[in-house]
């Protein structure tokens, strides 16, 4: 049965690593959440090791560009995993070909550069001119869905391209707003019977990559039993964790606020919890309303 647990502290010294969410852990897209760094800093502090992990397209030094902006101080954390890292490796493989289309806003550009703002060996082609496609989120997340893709999604199909999405979350909320993201249009081409290839959580792909930056930074391998993974996303990053073996810390107040019953004022719902988790049909060690 899942423990409601009401801050970090009471996972304390059972853990050395942490696998923690960003988007609806850390910040909300448009604020970090205080309490959220103070827990992490306080993990840090008692010689723990904090990973951020996140469904990003952005490779890790976009994304750690981000959270400075955000304000997010660094002595909240010790290394970034991103989906975009993750997936910009295949990409560089040639996995996709060497001419793919993008579809993704501008703000996501980076993806196809390395840390040096070196451009990768791919070109950015029209979709008839494609090997394959590439995708990282909307061209305008704030008023389009999956449908305003349906001519592309089904030419690329028809096409037999391939589509590697950067970023498999579904939504994400950003402030107030709930927003679509790269997961749903990729969802909508497998749907439409295209093949879609994922790098982020739930998939291994980004668990390996964070296995294999805790152990450069530590000098060794770290025990499963001694990873515990922090998220938001009941089909992602709680998901990703059991597939993984890893025990999981299920943050009520992101994603399935409304579903556990959490808000400012309290939470989680013991019975709306409990309900939510088995119409997932997944088991989260501990649940916790805000990471905190």
């Amino acid at each position: 049965m899942t423990r409601i647990i009401e801050s970090l502290d009471a996972i304390a010294p059972g853990y050395g690593v942490l696998y923690c969410d960003l988007w609806g852990c850390l910040h909300d897209g448009v604020r970090v959440f205080p309490a959220a760094v103070a827990a992490l800093e306080r993990f840090r502090a008692r010689g723990g090791v904090v990973a951020l992990i996140t469904n990003s397209p952005r490779p890790s030094h976009g994304v750690a560009l981000q959270l400075d902006a955000l304000g997010a101080p660094r002595s909240c954390w010790d290394v970034i995993v991103s989906s975009g890292d993750a997936a910009q490796a295949a990409l560089a493989a040639g996995l996709f070909g060497r001419r793919v289309h993008h579809i993704g806003p501008a703000r996501d550009l980076t993806f196809f550069t390395d840390e040096g703002g070196r451009p990768l060996d791919v070109e950015r082609v029209p979709l008839e001119d494609a090997e394959g496609i590439v995708c990282t989120g909307l061209f305008d997340d704030a008023v389009e869905t999956p449908e305003h893709y349906r001519a592309t999604i089904l030419t690329g199909k028809t096409m037999g391209l391939r589509l590697l999405c950067a970023n498999p979350d579904i939504v994400v909320d950003v402030g107030h707003r709930r927003l679509y993201c790269a997961g749903a249009i990729a969802k909508a081409y497998s749907e439409a019977g295209g093949e879609s290839f994922y790098f982020g959580k739930p998939h291994p792909p980004i668990y390996s990559l964070a296995r294999a930056k805790v152990a450069a930074l530590l000098g060794a391998d770290v025990p499963g039993e001694d990873i515990l993974c922090i998220g938001d996303g009941i089909a992602t990053d709680i998901l990703g964790a059991m597939g993984e073996s890893l025990d999981a810390l299920f943050v009520t107040g992101g994603l399935a606020a409304e579903e556990t019953g959490t808000s400012a004022e309290g939470g989680p719902d013991e019975a709306l919890l409990a309900a939510f988790l088995r119409t997932s049909r997944l088991d989260p060690l501990m649940a916790i309303a805000y990471l905190r």
